[in-house]
């Protein structure tokens, strides 16, 4: 950039002090500059000039050939400093980086108030690991992240139960004021993660009960059983496969879907701009979601089943000439009453669970299109999860019961 750049000291012997104990550098007039001096009290490096992005490389090759003695007091005089940026300031770090890792003891003195502050906020953003920091044992660092996930899961799952007991809350208020509830945005919702599921959740059942069926009669011809696949297909579709394949795939469209609406909203500063207006975001997000995934996954229940059993028919009318009629008696003698309720029983809860985790990991997003993305995958794995573990909940209930 035009200005002189010195650096006035001799060869260098390893872990040492430099043997000049003059002065041995001047400002580097428009550019960046540096002094090294030798003193009673330790050795003091003097910068001086413009630290800055345009000088660089050039401020680098004078701290480059810079060597520091062990257990030595190292002193950075920063008071002569004309600029500096956050190049610069990454220099100096890095430089008493070095200095602490060869056992020096640094000290800054002299800076103008905004570099040292510059200086604190590269030191705080460098993330880097300690030069001489011990690695830990394989086994310690997987239980040390094992830990860190089972208290993110425990801090996750008392905030979760918390938003359970404000949407209570908020669902308590709307009865009592029904002008309050908020009836198109609920029959919107309805119709995006209810009707338009249909498509998908009755292909996918479909497919499924033909798979089953066909495997439960190949295993069943062994036995001569092949009769018995149209209870295997009827049961497990009414009572399990039924309703939790549906509840899989509306956690993994409609509770991902209201994950990233509501963070995206978030994000806007939407949600902040509904609290200015005086609105309740519960009431108005996250109310007709949950309550159009409580009222639809039912039905989606219901219209899963059949398609299950569809597949199942057609399967077996194809493979063992069982004709449709047949298949509906034989289902009707098989499954009882309750079978079909069971899934019913479980489907509304299946909704709340969706609905409420989708709308909760929505509103924790935080600043960043990263945010979004990480809080609608989250979102989807514990939906998914929690629908399980509610599913194995319900049978050990029922068979408890005797249902």
């Amino acid at each position: 950039a035009g200005g002189r750049l010195h650096v006035m000291s001799s060869a260098v012997d390893s872990g040492s002090y430099f043997d000049r104990s003059a002065d041995q550098g001047e400002r580097g007039g428009h550019g960046a500059g540096l002094a090294v001096r030798d003193t009673a009290g330790g050795r003091v490096l003097v910068f001086s000039g413009q630290w800055v992005v345009a000088h660089l490389s050039q401020a680098d090759a004078l701290l480059h050939p810079i060597q520091f003695a062990r257990h030595s007091p190292i002193t950075f005089d920063l008071s002569q400093i004309e600029r500096m940026d956050t190049s610069g300031a990454w220099l100096v770090h890095r430089t008493r980086l070095a200095a602490e890792a060869a056992g020096a003891s640094v000290t800054l003195q002299g800076a103008q108030r905004a570099f040292l502050t510059l200086i604190q906020a590269v030191a705080e953003r460098d993330k880097r690991a300690a030069p001489n920091a011990d690695h830990p044992h394989f086994l310690v660092a997987v239980l040390v992240r094992a830990g860190h996930a089972l208290e993110d899961a425990w801090k996750t799952t008392v905030e979760a139960i918390g938003f359970l007991g404000l949407l209570l809350e908020t669902f308590g208020r709307c009865l009592i004021n029904p002008r309050r509830f908020r009836l198109t945005s609920t029959v919107y919702h309805m119709e995006q993660a209810g009707f338009n599921a249909v498509p998908i959740v009755s292909l996918m059942s479909f497919l499924i009960g033909a798979v089953l069926a066909f495997q439960g009669a190949t295993q069943l011809r062994k036995f001569g059983g092949e009769v018995f696949t149209v209870n295997l297909v009827g049961i497990s579709f009414l009572r399990e496969v039924g309703i939790l394949l549906t509840a899989i795939m509306v956690a993994g469209r409609s509770g991902s879907a209201f994950t990233a609406q509501i963070g995206s909203m978030k994000l806007r500063e939407e949600i902040d701009a509904m609290r200015t207006l005086g609105l309740n975001p519960m009431e108005v997000l996250v109310v007709p979601r949950v309550l159009a995934l409580i009222i639809m996954m039912p039905i989606l229940g219901f219209i899963a089943a059949i398609m299950g059993l569809g597949g199942g028919m057609m399967v077996l009318w194809l493979t063992t000439g069982m004709s449709p009629w047949a298949y509906i008696e034989r289902v009707y003698a098989a499954v009882n009453l309750w079978s079909f309720w069971v899934g019913m029983i479980k489907a509304p809860v299946f909704g709340l669970l969706i609905g409420l985790i989708g709308c909760f990991e929505g509103l924790k997003v935080e600043g960043s299109a990263e945010s979004v993305g990480q809080r609608t995958t989250q979102s989807v794995v514990e939906g998914i999860f929690i629908v399980i573990v509610a599913d194995a909940f319900f049978s050990i209930m029922f068979e408890i019961i005797g249902v």
